[in-house]
């Protein structure tokens, strides 16, 4: 059974940084594209980052661009999620993706298995 989880969440100074971890399970998820949702309290799930399935290509949401890294590291079956400058309203659940396919995409549609999510809370 494919199975992903999410890992690296919790309470951070606004300027500081977290890393989030996706291990992977079940499914040879590094032939697919991976991707981090999130979601805040009272508003819709968002693309926030999104990596191909060999992490060549790397798309991130505008919000986000140039503060947060998308990685992954297929011998480890692991996505990371680095998050630097980090600001109050990155606060939220975030959420792994699993792809199906190669290419990265912002759309929900486009991914299949998803994680139980990881709370960030950053304080102004």
């Amino acid at each position: 059974q494919a199975q992903l989880v999410e890992s690296g969440g919790g309470l951070v100074q606004s300027g500081g940084s977290l890393i989030l971890s996706c291990a992977t399970s079940g499914r040879t998820f590094s032939n697919y594209a991976m991707a981090w949702f999130r979601q805040a309290p009272g508003k819709e799930q968002e693309f926030v980052a999104a990596v191909n399935w060999i992490g060549a290509d790397a798309y991130y949401a505008d919000s986000v661009k140039d503060r947060f890294t998308i990685s992954r590291d297929n011998n480890k079956n692991t996505v990371y999620l680095q998050m630097d400058s980090l600001k109050p309203e990155d606060t939220a659940v975030y959420y792994c993706a699993g792809g199906i396919f190669r290419s990265a995409a912002s759309s929900r549609n486009a991914y299949e298995y998803w994680g139980q999510g990881t709370q960030v809370t950053v304080s102004s």
